[in-house]
């Protein structure tokens, strides 16, 4: 057990031999000038993998960040920033810092080198707050509902003016148009569909009423008909 032990600590100290303390900054710029306004952030590898917490002054420092590939962040409620790629190979050399789009492959990576230590700034400042939007009678207006009520209310007003207008032959072909149409709908509403049918295809002539079928009579009261018929 004692040699398990041992051989654990060797190796916890070998990684650490081979572990780098990245360092880097936020430069301040017109989105956000000092520490204040920045208020508490924090940077971070692989969503929180590894982190250190942003000072007053700016600096940052994430300790014993063993080799590999990781994505550097900046956790800040009120400002975003740029996600860099890491690139750590050995605690001797420097890392490898490129910029990095979210959502995109790490491989193949940039060729773009950035400097180190790493220098931050912040992108834009994020807004929580939307107001809500104005009276806009212009997009009202675009809505094809709303056009649609504006249209029938337009011919609803102006529908009496333009039977004012009308001369007398026009006036007297538009209420036999109406006539017809109305003895169509008649005809449907009452069930009448054949009716119907027909004045549509024959150009909406008003249909004529059938006269109703004469209910056969049964064959007992045409036999006593001819008994008695017979007897006088």
């Amino acid at each position: 057990m004692a040699r398990i032990a041992l051989l654990l600590q060797l190796l916890s100290w070998a990684v650490l031999s081979c572990a780098l303390d990245l360092t880097g900054r936020v430069a301040w710029n017109n989105i956000c000038s000092n520490a204040t306004s920045l208020g508490q952030a924090e940077a971070y590898l692989n969503e929180g993998a590894f982190g250190g917490r942003v000072t007053r002054d700016g600096k940052f420092v994430i300790p014993d960040v063993p080799q590999g590939t990781y994505i550097l962040s900046i956790s800040s409620h009120d400002y975003s920033f740029e996600q860099l790629r890491v690139d750590v190979a050995r605690s001797s050399l420097p890392p490898e810092v490129r910029p990095y789009i979210a959502g995109t492959p790490l491989n193949p990576p940039s060729s773009v080198l950035l400097p180190y230590p790493i220098v931050l700034s912040p992108k834009e400042k994020n807004v929580y707050f939307v107001p809500p939007e104005s009276f806009n009678l212009t997009g009202m207006l675009a809505n094809p509902m709303m056009l649609l009520m504006v249209g029938a209310a337009v011919m609803v007003f102006a529908m009496p003016y333009l039977m004012k207008n009308l001369d007398p032959e026009a006036l007297e072909e538009f209420k036999e148009q109406q006539s017809k149409v109305n003895g169509i709908q008649s005809a449907f509403q009452t069930g009448d569909f054949k009716s119907g049918f027909s004045a549509l295809m024959a150009g909406g002539e008003s249909p004529t009423p059938q006269a109703p079928a004469k209910a056969p009579q049964p064959a007992g009261a045409a036999k006593g008909r001819s008994s008695k018929k017979a007897r006088r």
